[in-house]
């Protein structure tokens, strides 16, 4: 057996005295007439999070959180239960639950005959708990030289606040057709928040990264360059002057951008919204939805990002998954259920937030793949516009794909050179139809630096995002200047 098994059988089955047949004696319950399938998700997870502000730990967290997701699917219908007791008559009690969605019961004495087989998964991170890399003082030292080297870097910094979290999980699937698959999984984040005032002007800064290591991944270079981003972009901002509005080419640079990408497109090629109809790029396979220059991924497997997992919440492998090829549609995200139902494979994007949550397609890391240009020849090919390089935050319609973003950093282009830098910009448009717009791809594909959240439904789980410098025609930017 591996070690992930052992540490998952450990941790969720054996403190309870559960074995394999209780698996197949709940399946027994859940299995019957027009099911069509079932599985039973297992999790532990720690979570610990600190933050720093004015050299004092403001607040400290430590939480562990453990329970079971039962679920049953005939056709559109699901019958869920979860129970936060691994004791099996509350799980079978959460199976009768979730098997009432049946007119007809099927014989739960039979019991379920099948062999479980564990599935061995490549895994894409290390079997660690990162709570147990740093002790709680080095914990606190991180943070203090953060904010120390934050401080050091101008004397117009008034505010640093600094936060660490770590979350450590450990899960099992079962599923009705035998298959067992664990994962153990580790998740870091650190992030810097600077203000810097002059005169009377206020302006913010932020920057941070993590993914799925240890707390020794933040060595003393990168929390250097944590630090020393958040207060350039204090800084640039304090320089900046209102933002122009109207029409306009907006170049868009590399990395974290890509997170407009993930909002205003990559939603709408879930495959929930595409089977239900309301997503605007519903019944579009095979058909030209972007300019020859944009392909699209969605990658679950690359190592040790923020958002890739060994298998998703389903017990399915992930997968690199082409969603749109040279412009043309390829695909969608899916999970097990909406799969099925559209005649279409998972894709390993099953996720849910905990056990107490269903799964859904859902994003793991998405980006836009590199193009040929290079990126100063996409700034020297504008005249005037925009060159936007951080957001801050948006709205997105998934229904219609229309968007507003706010740029917490960008600058004017004038005569191709990138030069002074501009505030409250804001970039409105539709989704499917920027990507109709985009002119020039850069060959410097980058992805983020590893702290970004999703949410859908009231359910968060962990992304990543990412794309190369990227020229947009025609784009609405709001700003204070007509």
């Amino acid at each position: 057996m591996s070690q992930i098994f052992e540490l998952a059988q450990s941790k969720l089955l054996e403190p309870a005295g559960l074995v394999q047949s209780d698996l197949n004696k709940l399946f027994a319950q859940l299995m019957g007439p027009g099911v069509d399938y079932a599985d039973i998700y297992f999790q532990y997870s720690r979570h610990e999070s600190w933050s720093l502000e004015e050299g004092k730990v403001k607040t400290g967290s430590h939480s562990i959180e453990q329970g079971v997701g039962i679920r049953a699917i005939a056709g559109e219908k699901t019958g869920f239960a979860y129970s936060d007791e691994f004791q099996f008559p509350a799980l079978s009690q959460a199976a009768n639950a979730a098997r009432a969605i049946m007119e007809h019961r099927g014989d739960e004495t039979a019991g379920l005959k099948v062999a479980r087989t564990e599935q061995q998964i490549p895994m894409l991170y290390d079997a660690i708990d990162p709570l147990l890399t740093l002790g709680d003082r080095d914990k606190v030292e991180l943070l203090e030289r953060v904010e120390q080297e934050a401080r050091r870097q101008d004397p117009r910094v008034s505010e640093v606040m600094t936060n660490l979290v770590a979350a450590h999980d450990v899960i099992l699937v079962a599923r009705h057709d035998g298959k067992l698959v664990a994962d153990v999984r580790p998740l870091i984040r650190l992030g810097v928040s600077v203000i810097a005032v002059q005169g009377e002007r206020r302006e913010q800064g932020n920057s941070g990264g993590g993914g799925r290591y240890g707390l020794d991944y933040f060595t003393e270079d990168i929390v250097t360059d944590y630090a020393r981003e958040a207060v350039r972009q204090a800084l640039t901002n304090l320089e900046a002057e209102d933002a122009p509005a109207g029409s306009m080419t907006v170049v868009l640079g590399p990395g974290w951008p890509g997170v407009l990408l993930h909002e205003a497109i990559g939603h709408g090629l879930e495959g929930d919204f595409n089977r239900k109809g309301t997503s605007a790029f519903s019944g579009r396979i095979g058909q030209k939805v972007a300019t020859d220059q944009c392909t699209v991924i969605d990658d679950g497997t690359l190592p040790n990002r923020r958002g890739s997992l060994s298998v998703d919440d389903e017990g399915t492998q992930t997968q690199r998954t082409v969603l749109i090829e040279d412009g043309i549609l390829r695909g969608y995200m899916q999970d097990t259920h909406n799969a099925r139902l559209m005649g279409a494979q998972p894709t390993g994007n099953g996720r849910r937030e905990s056990f107490a949550h269903l799964p859904m397609p859902r994003m793991t890391n998405t980006c836009m793949l590199a193009g040929n240009y290079d990126p100063q020849e996409i700034i020297e090919s504008v005249d005037k516009g925009i060159y936007a390089v951080n957001f801050s935050g948006g709205q997105v319609d998934i229904t219609s794909g229309k968007f507003v973003f706010s740029a917490s950093e960008a600058y004017l282009i004038e005569n191709g050179k990138v030069s002074k830098p501009v505030r409250g910009a804001m970039l409105i448009g539709n989704g499917p139809d920027v990507l109709t717009r985009v002119t020039m791809v850069g060959n410097d594909m980058q992805l983020d630096t590893g702290v970004g959240t999703c949410g859908k439904e009231g359910q968060l789980v962990p992304v990543g995002v990412g794309q190369p410098t990227m020229r947009i025609d025609g784009l609405t930017v709001g700003g204070v200047q007509v």
